[in-house]
């Protein structure tokens, strides 16, 4: 994702403190962000579920482009500089180039999950335990349209299901 940082103008370098927040799940902010240079942790909930340290790293986009909250809060691991831009969604509308490479990134994302959950259910097909169903989550993630996407956890179930 470093090539995303030749597109970097348009908006703000911001010097980030180790600790502070940049994005706060559940908020809805309409900002990208992208990683420039330090150590960036997300969470949900309490979980550190990733560590960001690729400069080029893209953040907020899933909340952009679904038009809903962020779905993860992202703090500073360490002093970090990051680049933001305000009015993302202008941005990808005007800049087709960040809107490809963003959505490289992603298709690379859901490959990795897609393999991941494929190769579990070929682990665990026929055990009649909780991850027997993974491929009833497979077969409902092919079939969601656009406006169905509502993620969900072991806490919040999707009704779908």
């Amino acid at each position: 994702m470093r090539a995303i940082l030749n597109y970097c103008t348009g908006g703000t370098a911001r010097d980030v403190s180790a600790g502070a927040l940049i994005i706060h799940e559940g908020d809805t902010t309409g900002h990208l962000y992208i990683l420039i240079e330090g150590r960036l942790e997300v969470l949900k909930g309490d979980t550190v579920v990733a560590c960001i340290t690729e400069p080029g790293a893209v953040l907020g986009e899933m909340s952009v482009l679904l038009d809903q909250p962020h779905t993860a809060t992202v703090r500073a691991a360490s002093d970090s500089i990051i680049y933001e831009f305000s009015d993302a969604a202008s941005v990808l509308r005007e800049t087709p180039e960040v809107a490809l490479l963003i959505a490289r990134m992603l298709a690379q994302r859901l490959n990795v999950a897609n393999t991941y959950l494929a190769d579990l259910k070929r682990q665990y097909a026929g055990h009649g335990n909780h991850l027997a169903m993974v491929g009833d989550i497979l077969q409902s993630m092919i079939n969601l349209s656009p406006t169905q996407v509502s993620p969900g956890s072991d806490r919040q179930s999707d009704p779908r299901m």
